[in-house]
C-alpha cells in the first residue's frame, strides 16, 4: 500500500515566518482597542459660569452716612452794655482764730511715769550671777557660786540615783541607751518645760517621771531679780 502523503510536501517550511506575522496581527488588534474612545454628544454647556459676566453685574453702592447738621450760630451780643449800680451790702464772714492767745494760760502737764515691763529671759545655768539653790546646799551659799554649783549636780545625780527603775519592757527587749532630758527651773523655782530625746519612749518616759519627782529649789537670779533657769543633763539606760 502506497502512501498518501507527498513526501516532498514540508509544511514547516514557512512557519516561523506566519508566526511573527500573526502575532503582529494580534499585537495591532490589542492597541487599537485600548486607544479606543467614545465621547458623548452633549452641548449643554452653561454660558452663565463666564466670570466676565459675573463681573458685568451691577454691586449696591454702599449707603452714605447722613452726619447731623451743624449747631445753630450763638446769638449775637447786645451793642450796648448797662451798667447796673450794686446797692446791695454783702456781708463779711469773720473767721476766728484757732490758735492760743499768748493772754491764756497752758496747764502744766504732769511728768509721765515709766513703767518697767519685767521680760521674761532664760539665762544658762552655767552663766547665771546666783545659781538655783537644790534643797540641802543651803549650807554652802557661803562659799561662793562654785560651790553651789557643785552641791547642785551632786545633789541632781543622787536624785536620779535614788528615783531610777529600768523599764520592764526595756529590759525584756533588750533597749539601752542615753537620754537626753532638758528642763527649766522657773522663777518661783518649781520645775517646767520638760523635754527628753532618747531611743526608746519607754527611756524617755522613765526619764521623765524622775525629772517629775524633783523639789521645788530656790530661783535662779541675774542682776538680783529671778529669772528663768535651762538645764540639761543625761540619764543612761545601760542593762548589766
Amino acid at each position: 500500500m502506497e502512501p498518501k502523503k507527498n513526501p516532498q510536501a514540508d509544511l514547516t517550511k514557512n512557519s516561523s515566518l506566519y508566526f511573527a506575522i500573526g502575532l503582529a496581527l494580534v499585537m495591532f488588534i490589542v492597541w487599537r482597542a485600548l486607544e479606543y474612545k467614545k465621547y458623548d454628544e452633549d452641548n449643554t454647556y452653561d454660558i452663565t459660569q463666564n466670570v466676565d459676566d459675573m463681573l458685568d453685574e451691577e454691586v449696591p453702592m454702599t449707603e452714605q452716612i447722613k452726619t447731623p447738621p451743624p449747631p445753630p450760630p450763638p446769638p449775637a451780643a447786645p451793642e450796648e452794655i448797662a451798667v447796673v449800680e450794686d446797692d446791695v451790702e454783702v456781708e463779711e464772714s469773720v473767721i476766728q482764730d484757732t490758735e492760743s492767745d499768748e493772754e491764756e494760760e497752758v496747764m502744766d502737764v504732769e511728768d509721765v511715769v515709766e513703767e518697767e515691763v519685767e521680760v521674761d529671759v532664760d539665762v544658762p545655768f552655767s552663766v547665771i550671777e546666783d545659781v538655783p539653790i537644790f534643797p540641802g546646799c543651803e549650807k554652802v551659799k557661803k562659799k561662793g557660786a562654785k560651790a553651789l554649783r557643785d552641791c547642785f549636780n551632786e545633789k541632781m545625780n543622787k536624785h536620779i540615783r535614788k528615783h531610777f527603775q529600768y523599764p520592764e519592757i526595756a529590759q525584756e527587749m533588750g533597749i539601752q541607751g542615753r537620754v537626753s532630758v532638758r528642763f527649766v527651773i522657773q522663777k518661783d523655782g518649781s520645775i517646767g518645760q520638760v523635754q527628753m530625746r532618747g531611743p526608746d519612749k519607754n527611756l524617755e518616759k522613765e526619764a521623765a517621771r524622775i525629772i517629775g519627782k524633783l523639789p521645788k529649789m530656790t530661783p535662779g537670779k541675774q542682776r538680783g531679780r529671778a529669772v528663768r533657769v535651762p538645764f540639761s543633763l543625761p540619764i543612761t539606760f545601760r542593762l548589766q
